[in-house]
This record gives C-alpha cells, sequence and structure tokens, in this order.
C-alpha cells in the first residue's frame, strides 16, 4: 500500500505528469497532504486498503465511511497505484480493478449497470467530468473518456470516446464536428441513440 500511495503522490508534485520518484521526500509529501485534500482522501483510502490486507475488517469498513463522509468519495476496488482525482466530492468508483496512473476529474461514477459487475479500467486513463463508467466493461489503457460520457459498452486501447452512449471518435477536427453535430441533433430531435 505504501508504494500505491507514493504512486499517488508522484501525480501531485505537477499536477497532470508522473513526477521522478528521486523527488519524493517526507516533507514533500506532508507539503502536499497539507495543500491538497484529493491527496488526504487518498491517504485515507489507502490506509483502509492496508487494514483490510492485514484483516482488520471493522477499521477497515470505518475508514472507508470516513473517507465518503468526509471527503464526498465512495472508492473501493482493486485500485492500482497513481490515482489523480482532481474533486473528490460526489465522485463514486467502484471498479472492479483500475490500473496505474489514471486521472479522474469530478463527479465520475464508476459501478455496476443491470448487474453485480463492475468495470475493468487500464493504465494512464483519463474520465472527465460527470462521466458514467458503468457495468461488465473493460476500458484499454491510454483511453480518454469526455465529459457526461456513458460508456457502457468496451473501449478500445487509445480510443477517445464521448456521448452519450459513448462512441469512438477518430481524433480528426472534421470526424469530431461532425460527431458533435450528430449528437446535438439527436438532443434535439429527442432521439436517444
Amino acid at each position: 500500500m505504501r508504494k500505491q500511495f507514493e504512486q499517488d503522490v508522484l501525480r501531485w508534485v505537477t499536477p497532470g505528469q508522473v513526477a521522478d520518484p528521486s523527488v519524493l521526500t517526507l516533507r514533500l509529501t506532508l507539503r502536499l497532504l497539507r495543500k491538497h485534500l484529493p491527496l488526504r482522501a487518498m491517504a485515507w483510502y489507502r490506509l483502509a486498503c492496508w487494514c483490510k490486507t492485514r484483516r482488520i475488517p471493522f477499521l477497515y469498513m470505518a475508514l472507508l465511511r470516513w473517507v465518503f463522509f468526509r471527503f464526498g468519495l465512495e472508492i473501493w476496488g482493486d485500485i492500482e497505484g497513481g490515482l489523480y482525482i482532481a474533486h473528490p466530492v460526489g465522485t463514486v468508483i467502484a471498479a472492479q480493478r483500475i490500473g496505474r496512473n489514471c486521472s479522474v476529474v469530478a463527479a465520475v461514477t464508476i459501478g455496476m449497470r443491470n448487474e453485480h459487475a463492475f468495470p475493468v479500467i487500464g493504465e494512464n486513463v483519463f474520465i472527465g467530468a460527470g462521466a458514467r463508467v458503468l457495468g461488465d466493461i473493460r476500458v484499454g489503457d491510454n483511453a480518454r473518456i469526455g465529459a457526461n460520457a456513458v460508456v457502457i459498452h468496451d473501449v478500445a486501447y487509445g480510443a477517445t470516446v464521448v456521448g452519450v452512449p459513448a462512441r469512438p471518435i477518430n481524433g480528426s477536427a472534421e470526424a469530431d464536428k461532425r460527431a458533435m453535430c450528430r449528437n446535438d441533433q439527436a438532443l434535439l430531435v429527442g432521439i436517444q441513440r
């Protein structure tokens, strides 16, 4: 758990990047903990995970409840180090697994859909504000999920998905414009795609 928390801290040295592990000191860690509320939430979560591995279930559950009541973050699952949650209030993370160095912006929901099955998120995934990642799906490494997207199908490696339901965009400005135009037309007509 300590190594995972150190990876979490490295994401806060320079937000948006993963800092070199050689810059990490106790003094820097304490300064970042004092300055960044989301990092404090992750510290409590990592402590809860440590309690779970040591078979202290009461303390594990108590700490998860503390994280929820104090920081507004509901979180559980097999989560690798380097998770960056910019704004934890209103964020729900209930994943089967989340890889290293993932970024979650704000008010994101990751969880089950119609059955008791949860998403598997790859490494270096970015999830935009208000996005929903639901059900027994796989999100590939280096994928990007746009703000307010509702992801209910698998996302390929390196893909960018947007919309409701989320669909991949191919990256060209013209294709992006066409995708946004289709989504706007669907909203105006009231057609759910």
